[in-house]
């Protein structure tokens, strides 16, 4: 979307209208066109003197120039101010540059929606085409159905799955707008971020929903409430056991209940194991400190090994209780049952630490 001639017009006017002394190189410059020679134009910047187009710049700008009538008010760009014969050098390129970081700068602080194609896409993100500017829409910033969802992070895959947006449009917002950088950061996010406040509204926490699996990743899974609206199920609200790998517990098209525990900042993360029994409440009746347990080794961590008491219950035998991590190794295996003594237990905070007994 472009400045109109009008609007241009006025925003040049103004800034010459502020000149008390004559423009200096870089500056912006209006006026009407005096002349138009074979290989020239010339410009009326009174009360300052004359400006050319010619050389390099003429030719730059020769499909504008064709255009171009007499007593026609054009902006440029001061080049130079050198030139023999007194002329201010000029060009409708850099001035027409200039515009359009303008008009870019103005699109941030109007938050305006634009609706542009997709050109290509490289493992970061994907590049769009606005005013002949090419800009960067990161990953980050696509909206949560055109988001990768590739569950061990290959960046190949995520290429490929971006390589589906090439050729598409997307209604996008500018967020950053760097001119000396020649930095357009797009994003795809603040054109809905109105939409999905109205969306969200008719949701609070603690309500249970419906929904589809979109994507499962490491840290979760992704599911669709409605049209417009994705939650998140972190790893640690799928279920009350130990969760290694989601994939072994939900799948992508599959419909779920879970439970809304919060609502924040345009988004909502859900709990699917908040609609099961927590099994914390019925530990807290049959297991106290210094009891004897029996528990069976689930996972080894950088603390020491996880032990399963019951479904859902496990607590931590440290690794300071064998010195070092070769020899809980050597004392404990995977998958077999031991005997431990509670040491610490705090249903409430879900916490149970184990004192290593000897072997079942």
């Amino acid at each position: 979307m472009r400045l109109s001639e009008e609007k241009k017009a006025t925003v040049m006017g103004e800034m010459v209208a502020k000149m008390k002394n004559p423009p200096i190189v870089g500056d912006m410059v209006e006026g009407p066109v005096m002349a138009v020679e074979k290989s020239s134009v010339f410009i009326d910047m009174a009360p300052f003197g004359t400006g050319i187009i010619y050389g390099r710049e003429f030719l730059s700008a020769r499909d504008i120039i064709k255009k171009i009538n007499i007593g026609d008010i054009i902006a440029a760009k001061i080049v130079d101010n050198t030139h023999k014969e007194g002329y201010y050098e000029l060009s409708l390129k850099e001035a027409r540059q200039a515009l359009i970081w303008s008009e870019a700068e103005a699109a941030i602080k109007e938050k305006k929606s634009l609706d542009l194609p997709v050109k290509e896409a490289n493992k970061g993100g994907l590049l769009i085409e606005w005013q002949g500017i090419t800009g960067f829409l990161p990953a980050s910033q696509l909206k949560p159905e055109h988001y990768p969802k590739i569950a061990d992070g290959d960046k190949d895959r995520i290429l490929d799955e971006l390589k589906k947006l090439v050729g598409t449009r997307l209604g996008v917002s500018i967020i950053t707008a760097d001119p000396k950088e020649g930095k357009l950061i797009f994003s795809e996010k603040g054109s809905e971020i109105k939409e999905k406040e109205k969306i969200i509204s008719k949701y609070e926490i603690g309500d249970e929903v419906e929904g589809t699996v979109t994507g499962v990743v490491d840290f979760g899974a992704f599911v669709k409430v409605e049209e417009g609206l994705e939650g998140l199920v972190h790893i640690s609200e799928i279920d009350w056991g130990l969760v290694d790998n989601p994939n072994n517990f939900v799948k992508v098209g599959q419909k779920i209940r879970a439970r809304i525990i919060e609502v924040k900042d345009g988004k909502i993360s859900l709990s699917i194991k908040q609609l099961k029994p927590n099994p914390w409440i019925e530990a807290a009746k049959k297991y106290k400190k210094d009891m004897s347990v029996t528990g069976v080794i689930i996972k080894f961590n950088k603390h020491g090994a996880l032990a399963s008491v019951e479904e859902g219950v496990a607590g931590l035998v440290h690794i300071s209780e064998f010195g070092n991590e070769e020899k809980l190794h050597k004392m404990l295996e995977l998958g077999k049952t031991y005997d431990f003594k509670i040491s610490l237990f705090d249903p409430k905070e879900q916490k149970m630490a184990l004192s290593f007994a000897g072997t079942k």
